[in-house]
């Protein structure tokens, strides 16, 4: 009974912590989008930040993922960005959580899936005129700046105290 009851209370951990990863991605993410920098061209979404959490727990996977998902549902993206921008998310976390062995590399699947994926969104389905090398460019430097500036000084912020803010049982 108890090995039950201890597999429920992970569960529901683990769907909490994901749930408030994906509303404090969102939250960032409007915030940002009321000041137009969350989409188009050049993009400066802070919640990219949150890209590293896949370095202390396995829930912050889906919470990124659901977190995008929510955001451009919100910010009225169209449907081609709704799909291929939170698949960029989704691939950009597993990643992180896959090189958490080497902390420097954990934003790195985050910027490089975004750096391809979302201009290419951009230049074939909202039709952005500015070119495709353009888009990577600026929305690669924006990724640079909101995933690995900001995600590693979060990163390193909150790593001495992962384990107690992070738990997993």
């Amino acid at each position: 009974m108890n090995c039950i009851a201890n597999k429920k209370k992970a569960k529901i951990l683990y769907v909490t912590q994901a749930g408030l990863i994906a509303a404090l991605y969102t939250v960032l993410t409007v915030f940002v989008g009321a000041f137009g920098l969350a989409s188009g061209a050049v993009q400066l979404r802070l919640s990219e930040a949150l890209c590293v959490l896949p370095f202390f727990l396995p829930a912050a996977i889906p919470g990124l993922t659901v977190g995008c998902l929510l955001s451009n549902l919100l910010l009225g993206s169209i449907w081609q960005d709704v799909i291929f921008g939170t698949l960029a998310t989704l691939i950009g976390a597993v990643g992180a959580r896959v090189l958490r062995r080497i902390p420097w590399l954990v934003p790195l699947p985050t910027v490089l899936s975004n750096t391809v994926i979302v201009p290419l969104v951009l230049a074939y389905a909202y039709r952005l005129e500015e070119g495709l090398p353009y888009l990577m460019l600026t929305v690669g430097l924006g990724e640079v700046l909101s995933a690995y500036v900001c995600g590693m000084v979060l990163l390193y912020a909150v790593k001495p105290y992962g384990h107690k803010i992070f738990r997993t049982r």
